[in-house]
């Protein structure tokens, strides 16, 4: 039938589909043997030969090892064939180790860029011997698979392969020749310094520190792998000790970078023709460096007691200095108590500033120190009222001493100067013993800020006045100013301890991956004069803020003491407590005394390792030292008005965010710029505007109609002058710097906006210092001895800690090896360096600085506080 028979033709072509050969395929043609070439070669000897796939080449060498002598041996070759897509291998086999480059040589730079080069040299790892002498063999191997490859080889050994001690060695590298050598401890020698200096500061070289370990990590790719390495344009400097090498002995690898970037040169051109492929390797043609490097011991143990002892005993000194002038003046109180008591009949005045019981009045008898009295305000001399300044019981008026203001006038007694006034050199004092006092509230809570009946509806009055005396801006409670001005130093130290925390915990995190990764880029120190102790890298920065901490100590234990005697006399209800001198207040002295320990110590954290991360560590209490010093010198004639402690803090942690912005942000950027310095002049405007009115003024909606409304009626309607002219004289300086400096950075955008924020601080600091000294002066007060040596000492010291600040031993503006320039060789005891000597200087004019504050009105303490004006 028809379909069977196609079914049994499809069968029978399925079977012969199956079962049929394959057809056949040509045979790959027999691989032909590879040649070997062995030849017995010698050093000093330059082989030019050739290689292709079917020959491999191999040179053995052999050379005398001696145990105590170590030889440097290098292999250099030279490929003359251009067949960078088929490299020729060379591999080195010595007795422990194995060494294999090729070449063309391929380097890898930024953005995967690659580089090649034709000529490779490679030092050998050198294996131990126990033997006195040994003769060791290695063999080079050379192979491609190129139909054709020339080259030339050359085996030599290296002069001074051995670094000796306070010996200098130059040298030539490349990226793709590298150099190293080894250095040995001395016997005695527990610690060394290696330097390296090159007078070209480009090509970018690296240098590194590695134990006596096969293979050397010696090529731009795997440098970094092990040990301690460090960039480098001109100086590179690092310590080694003994302790971290078992061998007592380590190599000094100097490898030169195939980009500058890393070390802050331009990135090269990299070329590309229409026809090349961007992984096409550059040629760098004689990319060569000459360096020279000395290995010299570093300092000794006994170096490190005698520089602590020597930090100790400068520091210690004031303790000292401070007990002797502490028990000079309780003798010289001790003699004028004498001559007091040795007067016949004393005056109630004189027995007033004894404590004598019978000059005090009974509303005082059976009262705490805290309990009924506020600051100076008399009944027949209240400054309730504008006559309240110029009119006293018993005093008549004389014309002030005020250039061109001969309606300020200063009351004198009537009455004879008592010899106290002459014996004790201070304005007369006098009789507020029989005064009545008002009383004052009983609430001691902060937020009472009025404590007089009559406070609510007179403050504008008496703070708006033309000529205004300390007893108008001291009518409030002493109990609540007391507690208020406390806050000051609770704050801080809270503040202290929580930002203190976590830096310590930051900069040790930072200390531990120098250590364990090697790489010293991360951390910017004045590595010729870095002296490691432990885990720490450069422990003399760190010592040298010893004086910070010992002198805020110092400083706060002298505001204890003064505290206690100003509680002891109000105890005795002594007058001049009472009712004389600027109100004292300790908070702010404790402020400023803990802020000076706080910076030692963030100073301390931020030189365990120095970079731009962690700068403001090492300048945020300085913002905080400046801001409280300014609080402190408006504090003494405005005790009513002085801003609380959460807005001077709230303030002074708005600038902090905006050095951390500046720093992080702020290089280069106009934007920030710009809107910086409008925050800062705007900010200067209202500061200005609320020093001027003492307060006396609101930020409304309504404010803009009341500027018009001043300059018209000031300068339209009828030309005025202000009435406040010192004050104005003050605000106009002020703002002209303030303006200046933003209009500086605004125009020259520096680049360490930290110390820029930091410069504005202690300018308008300095130029409020200065208004009140000037103030002062024309006040009629004075300045006694020991303010007077304060401030000229003082000045003294900033002056020398500024020259040594500017010497500029490291910075972070740069890259690390760009900033190892700027190092230099340490100045003092081998230990300390220019910096140091900075955190020397700088906490003594510190501690100098809060004692000219603090003495400052010392001549005042006789004189009643409706004598003392307000400016």
């Amino acid at each position: 039938m028809p379909g069977t028979g196609a079914a049994a033709l499809a069968w029978a072509l399925l079977a012969w589909a199956l079962l049929a050969p394959p057809p056949s395929l040509p045979l790959p043609q027999p691989r032909r043997p590879r040649r070997v070439a062995e030849t017995e070669a010698a050093f000093n000897t330059t082989y030019a030969d050739w290689v292709d796939a079917d020959l491999l080449n191999i040179y053995a060498f052999n050379h005398s090892v001696r145990r105590n002598r170590t030889e440097g041996v290098r292999v250099s070759v030279n490929v003359l064939s251009d067949h960078k897509d088929l490299p020729v291998l060379f591999v080195v086999r010595q007795k422990e180790a194995v060494v294999s480059f090729q070449v063309p040589l391929i380097l890898r730079g930024l953005y995967q860029r690659k580089y090649a080069y034709q000529e490779v040299s490679r030092t050998l790892c050198q294996p131990q011997t126990k033997a006195e002498v040994e003769t060791q063999h290695f063999y080079v191997d050379v192979s491609t698979l190129s139909l054709n490859a020339s080259y030339q080889l050359r085996v030599t050994r290296v002069e001074n392969f051995v670094l000796r001690t306070n010996e200098r060695f130059s040298f030539n590298a490349t990226a793709a020749q590298p150099q190293y050598f080894k250095y040995e401890f001395p016997e005695g020698v527990d610690s060394v310094i290696v330097k390296v200096t090159s007078a070209m500061a480009f090509p970018c070289s690296v240098i590194s520190i590695q134990d006596i370990l096969c293979p050397v990590y010696d090529l731009d790719n795997n440098v970094a792998f092990i040990g301690m390495y460090q960039t480098m344009t001109k100086k590179a400097a690092i310590t080694v000790q003994k302790k971290d090498f078992p061998s007592n002995s380590f190599y000094v690898v100097v490898v030169v970078k195939t980009e500058d970037e890393a070390c802050g040169g331009a990135l090269p051109y990299y070329p590309l023709s229409k026809n090349a492929s961007p992984d096409e390797p550059v040629d760098q043609h004689n990319r060569q460096k000459m360096l020279e490097v000395m290995v010299s011991p570093a300092i000794t143990s006994e170096a490190y007691v005698s520089s602590v002892l020597f930090c100790l005993g400068i520091f210690l000194s004031f303790y000292v200095l401070t007990l002797l002038i502490a028990c000079w003046e309780s003798c010289r109180q001790q003699k004028r108590k004498g001559l007091l008591a040795a007067m016949d009949s004393p005056s109630l005045d004189t027995a007033s500033l004894l404590g004598h019981a019978r000059s005090i009045p009974d509303s005082f008898l059976g009262h705490t120190p805290y309990d009924s009295y506020g600051y100076g305000s008399f009944g027949n001399g209240s400054s309730g009222s504008t006559e309240g300044v110029t009119d006293s019981l018993g005093s008549a008026e004389v014309p002030y001493s005020y250039v061109g203001q001969e309606q300020f006038k200063r009351r004198t007694p009537s009455a004879p100067t008592r010899p106290l006034s002459i014996a004790m050199g201070e304005r007369s004092l006098e009789n507020v013993a029989g005064r009545p006092r008002l009383d004052s509230l009983s609430s001691v809570e902060e937020d009472d800020y009025d404590t007089l009946a009559d406070i609510d509806y007179d403050k504008n009055v008496i703070r708006t006045k033309q000529y205004l005396c300390v007893a108008d801006l001291a009518r409030k409670d002493k109990r609540v100013l007391r507690k208020k001005y406390q806050i000051y130093f609770w704050n801080i130290a809270t503040i202290a301890v929580f930002y203190a925390l976590p830096v310590i915990q930051l900069v040790i995190t930072y200390q531990t991956v120098v250590n364990v990764t090697g790489n010293q880029d991360i951390c910017y120190y004045n590595f010729l004069c870095a002296h490691p102790l432990g885990n720490l890298s450069a422990f003399n920065n760190i010592l040298s803020n010893l004086g910070y901490v010992l002198l805020g100590l110092l400083f706060l234990l002298i505001i204890l003491q003064r505290e206690i005697n100003y509680n002891r006399a109000l105890l005795r209800n002594d007058a001049r407590a009472l009712e004389c001198g600027i109100p004292k207040h300790f908070g702010l002295f404790y402020a400023m005394g803990t802020a000076l320990m706080m910076e030692g110590l963030l100073s301390a954290c931020y030189h365990v390792c120095p970079n731009y991360t962690n700068f403001q560590f090492d300048t945020s209490f300085m913002y905080m030292i400046a801001g409280l010093c300014m609080l402190k010198l408006y504090q003494k004639r405005h005790p009513d008005i002085n801003a609380s402690a959460y807005s001077a803090y709230a303030c002074l942690a708005l600038v902090i965010f905006f050095s951390v912005v500046g720093v992080v942000f702020g290089k280069g950027n106009t934007a920030f710029w710009i809107v910086f310095s409008v925050i800062h002049i705007v900010a200067t405007l209202l500061l200005s505007t609320q020093l001027y009115y003492m307060g006396r003024w609101k930020l409304d909606s309504g404010i803009l109609r009341r500027i018009l409304h001043v300059l018209y009626t000031d300068c339209v309607h009828q030309c005025s002058g202000p009435m406040y002219v010192d004050r104005m004289v003050l605000l106009v300086m002020g703002n002209i710097i303030n303006w200046s400096l933003a209009a500086y950075g605004l125009i020259v955008r520096p680049n360490d906006f930290a110390s820029y924020l930091l410069a504005i601080g202690i300018c308008n600091l300095l130029l409020y210092f200065a208004f009140y000294i000037i103030m002062k002066l024309r006040s009629g007060e004075r300045i006694k001895l020991i303010p007077l040596l304060c401030i000229v000492g003082t000045s003294v010291v900033w002056g020398f800690a500024l020259f040594f600040f500017f010497q500029g031993l490291s910075t972070w503006q740069k890259t690390p090896a760009e900033s190892r320039e700027h190092n230099r060789d340490c100045i003092l005891l081998d230990f300390f360096d220019d910096h140091d000597i900075w955190h020397f200087l700088s906490s003594i004019a510190m501690f100098g600085s809060f004692l000219v504050l603090l003495t400052l009105d010392d001549d005042l303490d006789c004189v009643q506080r409706d004598k003392i004006y307000v400016f």
